[in-house]
C-alpha cells in the first residue's frame, strides 16, 4: 500500500529495528528510477544520481542482510523495469511475496531516516580520490554504515542526511574532516607502516587490506569488482544504470571486499596513468592472495562484476588491449588465486535487490532426466548392436548462453526466456548454478516453466567463470598449490541441486588447457560431458565425453547464421558428425529459424536435445576406441 512518508517512517522504525521479520510485517519499497531520468549534463544532477543510488544500495545491503525487508525499483531495459517484473511475478497468489504488506517511501531522506536504527552511521569518501567510493562500500558492509560522498553543497545528499535531516554520525572518514585528501600517494599510507604505492588510487585499497582484510573483519569469500566514481567522468558511455552501484547491496550484505583494478601488468592503469606500471596488478594480487590465505586455500572466492572495459583498461580508454583479452586476463589472474567471477558485463550488467532475493527459499533439488540406450534405440539413434545410427546425419547442439551472470539472467528473462517460440526446438540452456546466490527466483522460475525441449547445462566454466587451467600446478602467476580439489568441492553441491551433468562450455582463454588432473576434476561433477577449448576434437576421459568447442554464431540474421553453421559442418565432413555451436543472448525465435534454414539446406542435419547429443557422442567414442585429434 502507498503510505504517507511519516506513516511509513513510524512503521519501519519498528519494522527495521533488530527483530526478525514476521510474515505480517511490511516490506519497504523505494523507486530509484528518478536517478535515471535526470539531466547528466548538469553536474548537480549527475552527482545526485550517483550519490542516491550508492547510499541506497549500501543501506539496502545492511537492512536485508538477515531478512528480505527493503526492495527497490531501478533496473530498466528495453522499456521495462526488471525489478517490477520480478516483484509482480512473486506477488501472485501462492507465491513467495503474496499477501505481504508494503510501505512506500517518497524520498531518500525519509528512507534513510526510517532505517537509522539499523545503521551505525556513515562512511564518508573523497570525491577527488575515485577508489575511495569502493573502499566505502566495503567498510559499509563491515561496520554497518551507509556510504556517502563528501559534498557540503546545499542540496547534496551529504548535507541532507549528515549535516541535516537524520544527522547520521560520521564513523569513518576516507578524507580529512576539512575535506582535504587523506590519501596522497606519497610517504606512508595513513595509519600503517607501509610505504605509499605511489598511486593515489591504490593506496586506499592497501589501507583497507591492512585495516580490514588482514584483521579478519571482512569476508574473504566474497569480492566485488565494480567501477569506482571515475564513472562520473563518462556516465553516458553505455546504458545509464551501468555505474552498477545497485549491484553493491548483495556484497555489502556479505561484508565483501570491493575493488576496481586493471589486470594488465604491461602498462599503467588507464585511469591512473602516472602510476608505476603494474601497480594496479600488484594491488589486485594482494587482495586475491589475502583472500586465499584467509580461506586457507580450501574455498573459492566469489567475485561479482567484470572489467569495465568501455570505461577503463582497454583501447576504449586509451590502453593497448582489446575487450575480450582484458576479460580473459582478469579471469586468468583471479583463477590463479582460487577465485571466480559472476560476470556482470556491460550492457546487461546492472542488478538490483540481490540482497533481498538471496533469501528466496529454494528446493533441495531440481531434477532432470537423462536418456537411456533403450530410448535411443526406439528413436532410431542406436542400432540393436548399440552403435550410433548416423544414417548420413550430422548432429548439432547449440550452447544457449551466455548466462554466467546474475544480472544477465535477471534482465533477459522477460524477452528471451518468456519468448513464445521457446519449446519448439531443443535448447541447451547453459546457466551457471552459482547464480542461485543472487537470482535464485530466476533459476527456479526457469525450471518451473521449462518445456520438454528445454534442458539445462552449466555455463562457463561450471559454478562460476574461472579458467580451470590456472587451478592446475604449476600456477605461474601465484605459485600456490593446486586448486582443483577446492573447485570440485565448490561445484558439486550446485550441480547436485540443479541436477547438472554437462558443462556446456569451458573457456580456457589464456590459461593452459585441462591436463589429466583437470579432466579428473570435471569428471567428478560433470560426468556427461564438457566442451573446452584446448582439447582434441573429441575424446573420452574415463567415461566422460569431451568435445572441443567450435564456432560462435554471431549474426542476428538466422539465414546468415545457418549458412555459417552449414559451411562449418561441410568443412568437417569425414572428421566428425557431432557439432557444437554457441550463440549469445539469441531468442528462441532466432534458434527456430536457424534450425529451419539448416534443415532446408540439408535435411540430414539434426538438432538434438543435450542428453541425446552427449550420450550418442559417448557411445560413438566408446565404439571407436579412439581420440579425434
Amino acid at each position: 500500500m502507498k503510505c504517507p512518508a511519516v506513516f511509513a517512517t513510524v512503521i519501519l522504525l519498528t519494522f527495521f529495528h533488530d527483530s526478525p521479520v514476521r510474515p505480517e510485517e511490511p516490506i519497504g519499497l523505494f523507486d530509484l528510477r528518478y536517478t535515471l531520468r535526470s539531466d547528466w549534463s548538469d553536474p548537480g544532477e549527475l552527482n545526485e544520481a550517483w550519490d542516491h543510488v550508492h547510499t541506497a544500495a549500501t543501506l539496502q545491503g545492511i537492512v536485508n542482510r538477515h531478512e528480505p525487508r527493503l526492495f527497490y525499483f531501478f533496473v530498466e531495459t528495453g522499456g521495462r523495469c526488471i525489478d517490477e517484473y520480478w516483484w509482480e511475478k512473486y506477488r501472485q497468489p501462492g507465491k513467495w511475496l503474496a499477501g505481504r504488506e508494503t510501505v512506500t517511501f517518497e524520498n531518500i531522506v525519509d528512507l534513510v531516516t526510517a532505517c537509522r536504527d539499523d545503521v551505525a552511521g556513515v562512511v564518508v569518501y573523497d570525491p577527488n580520490v575515485p577508489s575511495t567510493s569502493n573502499v566505502a562500500s566495503a567498510i559499509a558492509g563491515v561496520e554497518n554504515l551507509v556510504a556517502v560522498r563528501y559534498d557540503t553543497a546545499p542540496g547534496s545528499l551529504y548535507a541532507k542526511i549528515v549535516l541535516d535531516g537524520p544527522k547520521l554520525p560520521v564513523k569513518v572518514r576516507l578524507l580529512h574532516e576539512d575535506g582535504t585528501p587523506l590519501f596522497t600517494g606519497q610517504g606512508k599510507i595513513p595509519g600503517t607502516g607501509r610505504d605509499s604505492t605511489g598511486s593515489i588510487k591504490c593506496d586506499p585499497y592497501v589501507w583497507f587490506i591492512e585495516h580490514y582484510m588482514k584483521a579478519g573483519k571482512c569476508s574473504p569469500e566474497f569480492g566485488a569488482y565494480y567501477i569506482d566514481q571515475k564513472w562520473r567522468e563518462k556516465p553516458t558511455a553505455t546504458v545509464r544504470n551501468h555505474h552498477t552501484l545497485s549491484n553493491h547491496d548483495f556484497f555489502v550484505a556479505q561484508k565483501a571486499f570491493f575493488f576496481d583494478l586493471s589486470p594488465w601488468g604491461d602498462e599503467p592503469a588507464t585511469d591512473d596513468p602516472t602510476q608505476v606500471t603494474g601497480t594496479d596488478l600488484a594491488t589486485l594480487k594482494e587482495f586475491l592472495l589475502t583472500a586465499y590465505t584467509l580461506n586457507e586455500g580450501k574455498k573459492i572466492t566469489y567475485i561479482g562484476g567484470f572489467p569495465a572495459w568501455i570505461y577503463k583498461y582497454t583501447k576504449h580508454a586509451g590502453g593497448s588491449h582489446d575487450d575480450v583479452p582484458t576479460e580473459w586476463e582478469f579471469s586468468r589472474i583471479i583463477s590463479a588465486y582460487n577465485a571466480f567471477k559472476d560476470a556482470d558485463a556491460i550492457g546487461y550488467g546492472a542488478l538490483a535487490n540481490a540482497s533481498f532475493w538471496q533469501h528466496y527459499p529454494l528446493k533441495d533439488q531440481y531434477p532432470q532426466h537423462w536418456v537411456t540406450h533403450e530410448q535411443l534405440k526406439q528413436r532410431g539413434y542406436l542400432t540393436d548392436e548399440g552403435k550410433v545410427n548416423f544414417d548420413g546425419r550430422n548432429f548439432v547442439i547449440f550452447y544457449v548462453g551466455d548466462y554466467d551472470a546474475a544480472s544477465w539472467v535477471s534482465q533477459t528473462t522477460p524477452t528471451i526466456w518468456d519468448n513464445p517460440d521457446r519449446g519448439k526446438v531443443p535448447m541447451m540452456w547453459c546457466v551457471s548454478p552459482v547464480l542461485e546466490k543472487r537470482v535464485p527466483m530466476a533459476l527456479e522460475y526457469q525450471r518451473e516453466t521449462a518445456t520438454p525441449n528445454d534442458y539445462f547445462a552449466a555455463a562457463d566454466n561450471g559454478a562460476g567463470y574461472l579458467m580451470p587451467g590456472m587451478l592446475q600446478e604449476p600456477r605461474d602467476i601465484s605459485g600456490l598449490p593446486g586448486g582443483l580439489d577446492a573447485w570440485a568441492s565448490h561445484c558439486k553441491p550446485y550441480y547436485q541441486r540443479w541436477d547438472l551433468t554437462i558443462s556446456g562450455f569451458v573457456i580456457d582463454g589464456f590459461a593452459p588447457g585441462l591436463n589429466e588432473k583437470g579432466l579428473d576434476c570435471y569428471a567428478s561433477f560433470s560426468p556427461n560431458g564438457i566442451v573446452p577449448q584446448k582439447v582434441p576434437v573429441a575424446m573420452l576421459h574415463g567415461n566422460m565425453p569431451v568435445l572441443r568447442s567450435d564456432y560462435d554464431l554471431v549474426s542476428n540474421n538466422p539465414k546468415e547464421a545457418a549458412n555459417v553453421a552449414m559451411q562449418r559442418i561441410r568443412a568437417r565432413e569425414g572428421e566428425i558428425r557431432f557439432h557444437w555451436f554457441r550463440h549469445i543472448l539469441k531468442s528462441p525465435t532466432w534458434q527456430v529459424e536457424v534450425v529451419e534454414e539448416m534443415q532446408r539446406l540439408d535435411p540430414k542435419v539434426e538438432l538434438l536435445d543435450a542428453p541425446t547429443f552427449f550420450e550418442l557422442l559417448r557411445v560413438d567414442l566408446q565404439n571407436a576406441k579412439l581420440v579425434l585429434q
